[in-house]
Order: structure tokens, then sequence, then C-alpha cells
């Protein structure tokens, strides 16, 4: 018996992606663009590397993991982060930090692995020293 293989995350000259690499590239693609797009111009702006419903597949658990908007254009839905790049870390971050069970250990460890300069950085954002951005991480 002949098993298909799932061509979806092979791209079309033949090397298998990581895991985790496709949402990264429609992800980067979303953040260039000017605003939200279909999940045709998703597939444009990566030259037609994904088939369409590649695309849509990515799109739709982006938007089940809260990384993306979705709003209704024509027959398709429009697609945009919710976030930039950084808030994006920062919430995949406090989302690893919420499944630990002991967070002080956790960031004791984080904040001891860190090199001086941003252990620095940090101890400053911590007192007040420089203004962080105010984004909600939804």
């Amino acid at each position: 018996m002949e098993t298909a293989t799932p061509t979806a995350a092979v791209p079309r000259h033949g090397r298998r992606r990581a895991n985790g690499a496709l949402e990264g590239e429609v992800l980067a693609a979303l953040q260039r663009a000017e605003g939200p797009l279909t999940p045709r111009e998703v597939q444009g702006r990566l030259a037609g590397e994904l088939t369409y419903s590649t695309v849509v597949t990515i799109l739709s658990r982006l938007h089940g993991k809260e990384v993306l908007t979705r709003t209704p254009r024509g027959r398709a839905y429009a697609y945009a982060p919710v976030t930039d790049e950084a808030g994006l870390a920062a919430r995949r971050m406090r989302k690893i930090l919420d499944g630990v069970p002991d967070r002080e250990v956790v960031l004791a460890r984080f904040v001891a692995e860190l090199p001086a300069t941003d252990e620095e950085l940090l101890r400053a954002l911590l007192v007040g020293a420089f203004p962080a951005p105010r984004q909600p991480l939804l």
C-alpha cells in the first residue's frame, strides 16, 4: 500500500523546512506589509513557494494561537499581526513562564543566564530608568 507524503511543508525546491519555519515566513510577510493581507496576497509575497491551501492553514493556525487578527474582506479574510516582533517575543516568553510551577526559580535562572549588559538593561527597566513600551500582550 502506497502512502501519500505531505507536500505542504516541503518547498518546491525539495528541502523540508524546520518546525515553525512556515509560520515564521508567513508572519514575517505580514509584519512587512502595510496592512492586513488575504491568503492570496500572502502567497504572492512568498514568491509562490506555498500552495494557497497551505497558506490558509498556516494563517488559520496563527489566528487560533491569537498571533493574528482577521477581518472579512470579500469572500476571504485579511490577516494582520496583533503586535510587532518584539511584542510577539514577549508573548512567547510570558507563555513559557505561565506554564512553569515555580516562576521565581525560572526568572532567577533567566537573569543569571543573561549577558551583563542585558541584566543591566533589565534592572534599569524594572526601576523605571527607561520607559518600557506599553503594548497589550493579549
